[in-house]
């Protein structure tokens, strides 16, 4: 089989570097990229911003996703939001090529484009291009999935660690997504997916990486992490006042929508199919959802500490906040 192409970084030549926002969930992110649009359209610019978030692709994903609302996508150009049916799936790879697609039509328009999100694997694939893993298998998927409901997934885990046991060792027995992954890459290569990555030890993205130099990267990194985790968790309840639940409940009469969906595994929809499943309790639901947000911007900062060269600032402290909004006014005059 055909490995996935080797995308190659997005440079763009004779033009200033493409500013980029990113952060753990819940750093506000969007709110400064839409402080940053406001002032920009006082000067006579206009921004675009590049969504670079795995749920918000999809439609009718909005509330647990912390969508953007109509009024903020009315106010400012918003791409990559609300492109697919939340049956389809998305890669890091069409991030990559779609990023790099529209950040040139946005300047052949003579504005700004900002790429805005935390999903970090997709910024890896847009800053240094893909790995050579090779792409999904959908037979060989669909057959793990088969296994892995009649086994379970710590099953497959310890079926993993026979074959690969330093990807097993860095995964959680549970994370039915990335053993099964890591499984499928097994089955077609007939190499481990530890052993592959090695061969290659910077397209994992996160160890020795450096910004290349047609981004400019700014880094939200809250230095409390308690504050953080309290401001997801009182965000998470507003969810669920707000209509998560309503939300979910509405995804589950679609007949083609199941819980192994990529865009059901995204964190909170997960938890909460589970709950209108019948599987967990509230209670359950709520606390399994806010352990997986709080793991995601623990990961999310993983892979933002060890890029080297990147500008950060904590959105928990106004005056860094405000030099984060000076630097991207800025970065948009360079």
């Amino acid at each position: 089989m055909q490995t996935e192409p080797h995308i190659q970084p997005t440079h763009l030549p004779h033009q200033p570097p493409i500013l980029c926002i990113v952060g753990p969930t819940g750093a506000g992110k969007t709110h400064l990229a839409m402080a940053l649009a406001k002032h920009a359209k006082s000067i006579g610019q206009t921004i675009e911003l590049i969504s670079m978030d795995s749920a918000l692709v999809y439609r009718g994903l909005d509330i647990g996703s912390a969508k953007p609302t109509q009024a903020e996508q009315a106010a400012v150009q918003h791409h990559l939001i609300d492109i697919l049916e939340p049956t389809e799936s998305y890669s890091a790879a069409r991030f990559a090529n779609d990023a790099k697609r529209l950040s040139e039509e946005i300047r052949d328009r003579g504005n700004i484009p900002v790429v805005v999100g935390g999903t970090m694997l997709y910024w890896r694939a847009w800053a240094y291009g893909l790995s050579s893993l090779p792409p999904a298998d959908p037979e060989i998927r669909a057959r793990l999935d088969e296994q892995g409901k009649a086994i379970s997934w710590p099953a497959m885990h310890a079926k993993l660690a026979q074959v690969d046991p330093m990807t097993a060792a860095r995964l959680q027995p549970n994370d039915s997504q990335r053993v099964q992954r890591a499984l499928e890459v097994y089955e077609i290569t007939g190499k481990p997916m530890s052993e592959l990555l090695a061969d290659s030890p910077s397209e994992d993205g996160r160890e020795g990486s450096a910004i290349p130099e047609w981004i400019d990267l700014i880094s939200l990194e809250p230095s409390d992490r308690s504050r953080l985790h309290q401001n997801l968790e009182k965000r998470f309840d507003e969810m669920l006042t707000g209509g998560l639940l309503e939300e979910v409940a509405l995804l589950k009469k679609n007949p083609d929508l199941h819980g192994d969906l990529p865009a059901i595994r995204s964190v909170g929809y997960r938890q909460v199919w589970e709950y209108l499943s019948g599987e967990v309790d509230q209670a359950e639901m709520r606390y399994k959802a806010l352990a997986a947000t709080r793991q995601l911007g623990k990961r999310q900062l993983t892979w933002l500490r060890a890029i080297s060269g990147r500008k950060t600032f904590d959105p928990f402290n106004p005056t860094e906040l405000n030099a984060a909004l000076e630097y991207c006014k800025q970065s948009l005059n360079k």
